[in-house]
């Protein structure tokens, strides 16, 4: 039986007249249903008091709308909004949407890219007001200075975010954010900011891995604001120092990698490739590496995505993996098509792979990542089980996989 934390909810000034309104969502398991998240996630919700009205940056998931509207009420009647900026159209910032414009009398006009204006109707079947925004237009709106930047691919093709001049905030949408919730609201205590870095590298793994070029134009784009605050929709709001974040994903972007970090995925039938895994997993360990390994087996079933973050900064991979049905075992085939597509190239990487009658599991692996641009330090075909002379060959191999080091 798994125990659900108590769903959280949160208000919280972000300037004197900017409010945080967060929900720490411990119910869900699976973020886009895919990606385990046992650390929970925040989405963030923010609003802007002005003076003649108030603005509402995205919403919550569906299933807290009721509670959304709620904790607007803890700061403004809900008809005083004006304007809804909706930054990315993905269901976790958009879902209450329909709800906020019924208690708000549906006089609320939506700002948000045009391909998102359209999504809009067809997502939620409402009547809103909408005005698409353009990339670097500026408004003022409520007696707020406001500039919208386009982010596209990060992670949808419709991402935007606001700047909002008169306080510096960089209200950044998905773009900055991070899996987990949290145990405060801003980056004031250190321990809590490394505790919750990881949990930014697994979300960009997961999330933004596919688009990561994305993220250096981004950053560029925004390198002549003066940013004082960086205000996401997930995780923690970076008033103590935004450039940390900022820094953090520019190095992800960039194939940052953790020197002596070695990640093994292994899928393993009945314990032979597990063996030859573990083997090499202990040598690494003698020599100092840093070694994570998953273990896709009988028993075994890790988390994809906390494989993923991982993966992301280590300079080597080992992949172990058995033949199946004359092809690359099923899980491992799936895992390594992730890697293709949301890491960085240039990692080293050491193949095995057991067969009975036929050796083509660890020669697909093999081209697979080397494909993807990475370097194929060995490839190592065993029938059965290890034999002394092919476990000595896999301490070789581990030697060699980080000998360029």
């Amino acid at each position: 039986m798994v125990t659900l934390m108590p769903v959280k909810f949160f208000v919280d000034k972000v300037t004197d007249d900017l409010y945080i309104l967060r929900v720490d969502d411990a119910e869900v398991a699976y973020f886009e249903a895919l990606w385990e998240i046992a650390e929970g996630v925040t989405y963030n919700a923010y609003l802007l008091v002005g003076d003649d009205g108030c603005i509402l940056f995205d919403s919550w998931k569906a299933r807290y709308a009721d509670q959304l509207a709620e904790t607007i009420r803890r700061v403004i009647d809900p008809r005083d909004i004006t304007h809804i900026v909706i930054h990315h159209m993905e269901q976790d910032h958009s879902g209450a949407l329909p709800e906020i414009l019924r208690i708000a009398d549906f006089r609320p006009e939506v700002l948000a890219h045009p391909m998102a204006c359209q999504m809009l109707g067809s997502f939620y079947r409402v009547n809103a007001k909408v005005r698409p925004v353009h990339d670097e237009e500026e408004l003022n709106v409520v007696g707020r200075r406001l500039r919208f930047i386009y982010a596209p691919w990060l992670h949808w093709p419709e991402t935007i975010t606001t700047y909002y001049a008169d306080h510096g905030v960089l209200l950044s949408g998905d773009v900055f954010g991070g899996f987990s919730s949290p145990d405060k609201i801003f980056d004031d205590d250190e321990e809590v900011v490394e505790k919750y870095l990881p949990h930014v590298r697994k979300y960009f793994a997961s999330v933004i891995g596919t688009y990561r070029q994305h993220v250096n134009k981004a950053v560029q784009k925004m390198a002549g604001l003066d940013i004082r605050v960086i205000a996401p929709a997930h995780g923690l709001v970076w008033r103590k120092d935004p450039r940390r974040v900022v820094n953090y994903y520019d190095a992800l972007a960039n194939g940052s990698q953790e020197r002596g970090k070695v990640t093994i995925i292994c899928a393993s039938m009945y314990g032979e490739c597990l063996h030859a895994a573990r083997i090499v997993m202990n040598e690494l360990k003698k020599r100092g590496a840093n070694v994570k390994i998953y273990e896709f087996t009988d028993t075994s079933r890790p988390s994809i995505s906390d494989l993923l973050g991982d993966v992301f900064n280590s300079e080597a991979i080992v992949v172990a993996a058995p033949t199946y049905e004359s092809d690359v075992f099923p899980i491992a085939r799936w895992i390594i098509e992730i890697v293709q597509k949301k890491i960085p190239s240039s990692k080293s990487v050491l193949v095995i792979s057991s067969y009975g009658w036929g050796e083509q599991a660890g020669k697909k692996l093999a081209e697979m990542l080397r494909a993807a641009g990475h370097d194929i330090k060995d490839l190592l075909l065993f029938r059965g089980r290890p034999d002394s002379e092919t476990e000595e060959k896999l301490r070789e191999a581990a030697n060699k996989l980080l000998s360029d080091g």
